[in-house]
């Protein structure tokens, strides 16, 4: 039986419509591995936070043995601490940053470790660019930076970062303790100087007062 020349015209964008869909899911599947960061609501200022990294394995001859994470401007490597890592990893500081680095993990597997941030800095974007090191001294650096063009191909793991709550932006350190208790120091003392000129005043014609009585 034919089918109406109406019902093949109805099935011809139906037809396209799954091939291109079957193209988008194609193109959307990540050809490689990359590097990760990520977090619960990560506002600015925020203390205590942890930080989940994933390093994706991409060789087929050895797994990773060593992490290596240089920190953002505002983070520093005495402000973190290791919250969890593959079993046998120890974190190691260094002047930049930290690394994580321990027994080779088996082929195929994915390197996930969590760090605690002592306070995010008051910024909105945090780049932690990422070097990872394999068994077999490969090494895969996920360092490149976000720009307005094109995605690099190896892009360092970015964090999103929120505004600061009001909470954290009043207890933000001394320093803008300090700066408050100036500011506050100043408005006080704008406040005080016409009380003392009125108090001098009322002074002055209370002692003429005096004289001429």
């Amino acid at each position: 039986m034919s089918m109406h020349p109406a019902t093949r015209a109805a099935g011809r964008p139906a037809a396209a419509g799954a091939a291109a869909l079957t193209a988008v899911l194609t193109l959307a599947d990540p050809a490689s591995a990359h590097a990760e960061v990520e977090a619960d609501i990560p506002r600015a200022l925020a203390r205590n936070l942890t930080l989940p990294f994933v390093s994706e394995a991409e060789s087929d001859s050895a797994g990773f043995q060593r992490v290596r994470v240089v920190l953002p401007d505002g983070i520093a490597p005495g402000d973190v601490t290791l919250a969890d890592a593959p079993r046998g990893w120890k974190r190691k500081a260094t002047s930049d940053g930290y690394t994580v680095v321990g027994p080779a993990l088996n082929t195929g597997t994915d390197a996930e470790h969590k760090v605690r941030i002592r306070r995010l800095p008051d910024a909105r974007q945090l780049v932690f660019k990422t070097v990872e090191t394999y068994a077999d001294g490969e090494i895969s650096r996920w360092i490149e930076l976000p720009t307005g063009g094109a995605a690099p191909e190896q892009l360092a793991p970015v964090l999103e970062v929120q505004g600061a709550t009001e909470a954290a932006a009043t207890s933000a350190g001394p320093d803008r303790q300090k700066a408050a208790g100036r500011s506050g120091g100043v408005s006080a003392g704008l406040v005080a100087v016409p009380l003392l000129l009125g108090a001098g005043a009322w002074w002055i014609r209370a002692r003429a007062s005096s004289g001429s009585g």
